[in-house]
């Protein structure tokens, strides 16, 4: 009989301890805090309300380009190795098109060489890198003057090979694309590009100039009253738009279907959105007060992780969520009901229970 008493003893011991040995994860509040945290162990717990959402929308609203970009305007082309010039002296064929009427503009032009200098004749080698057109008009017509009277001089380039664009990454056309006497801008390089909207990381743009890179978001530009046509790119400039492999937000918990989400951009997705592409929270075991949205920080030791939480029970609360933007490697969790977790244990326990139960039995019948 003692024994007897012992198992059950046992059982319900298990019974009462089981929510501290429940299955899954759950939100814990250790080390969660409200406010600014002290320590940076510790992480913030803020919740989703209309005011957080109005200053998150106002320091979108506040991200500009740098000036640095907006602040530069293009020189006058310079002639490098590889250009091609073609100089008309006017009155004289032979100069102009030396051979030949017939043919091609190109095939009378005049190659300038790695060196940086061109062959004209009469005049013989000339340097012309790093001039202007402008200055190589004047060269010209001042060398050329010996042999010409008056000679009526135009120089114009037919082959921009010395000065280029780089692309790399997301576009559907990476060739590099040459500066010219026509400056170019941002847009017009991504307009010949073309973006792979598909797989392209849209908020991430990164031109690098100078050393410098700087990080753009094509989707801010893209609203912002064609800004990109505003910033002039220099020769050596490079433009890389990342793939969107790594652009996910993963969702997980009481979700119908737990799923890592892909997006082009930084506000490309909302929480409901996220949640949405998830199935929704799960009627029958999620806790609509325990939606959560983890948020590292990239720094730890320096900034505290945030987890920003809004309560769902009711339905107009997602009208909050649909304006709440997820970041990349945000962790969208939605916590179980409190019944759920219990019939997690039970499910847990009643095995063992149903085992010693047997165990007293045979114990019982063996004894009497």
């Amino acid at each position: 009989m003692k024994k007897n008493r012992a198992f059950i003893i046992l059982s319900f011991a298990l019974l009462v301890n089981g929510c501290v040995l429940a299955p899954g994860q759950r939100m814990s509040g250790e080390g969660l805090v409200r406010g600014t945290p002290t320590d940076s162990s510790q992480i913030q717990l803020v919740t989703i309300t209309p005011q957080l959402l109005t200053e998150d929308n106002a320091a979108v609203l506040s991200a500009t380009v740098p000036q640095a970009l907006l602040s530069y305007k293009p020189e006058p082309y310079r002639v490098g190795p590889g250009d091609t010039l073609y100089i008309t002296v006017w009155d004289h064929p032979e100069l102009t098109s030396p051979a030949g009427s017939q043919q091609q503009t190109a095939a009378n032009g005049r190659l300038v060489r790695s060196d940086g200098t061109m062959f004209y004749p009469y005049v013989g080698s000339v340097k012309v890198a790093g001039m202007t057109i402008e200055e190589v008009r004047q060269d010209i017509s001042t060398k050329i003057a010996k042999y010409v009277e008056r000679p009526q001089v135009d120089v114009g380039v037919v082959g921009y090979n010395s000065q280029h664009v780089l692309l790399q990454g997301a576009f559907k056309n990476t060739n590099p694309q040459p500066i010219t006497t026509v400056p170019l801008t941002l847009g017009q390089a991504l307009g010949t590009a073309a973006v792979n909207a598909d797989q392209a990381n849209m908020s991430d743009l990164i031109l690098t100039r100078d050393g410098q890179d700087y990080h753009l978001d094509l989707t801010a530009l893209g609203n912002g009253h064609g800004i990109a046509q505003n910033i002039y790119l220099k020769p050596g400039d490079r433009l890389l738009l990342p793939f969107n492999d790594t652009q996910e937000v993963y969702v997980m918990g009481e979700v119908l279907h737990p799923l890592a989400v892909t997006f082009r951009s930084v506000s490309d997705i909302s929480l409901t959105q996220a949640l949405g592409r998830a199935g929704g929270l799960n009627p029958v075991t999620s806790d609509g007060k325990e939606v959560y949205v983890i948020r590292g920080a990239k720094n730890l030791e320096n900034a505290p992780a945030k987890v920003f939480q809004l309560d769902a029970r009711s339905p107009a609360a997602f009208a909050l969520g649909d304006q709440f933007r997820v970041k990349p490697g945000d962790v969208v969790f939605v916590g179980a009901a409190g019944v759920t977790r219990w019939n997690r244990v039970l499910s847990q326990l009643l095995p063992s229970a149903t085992l010693l139960s047997s165990a007293a039995a045979a114990n019982y019948s063996a004894t009497h």
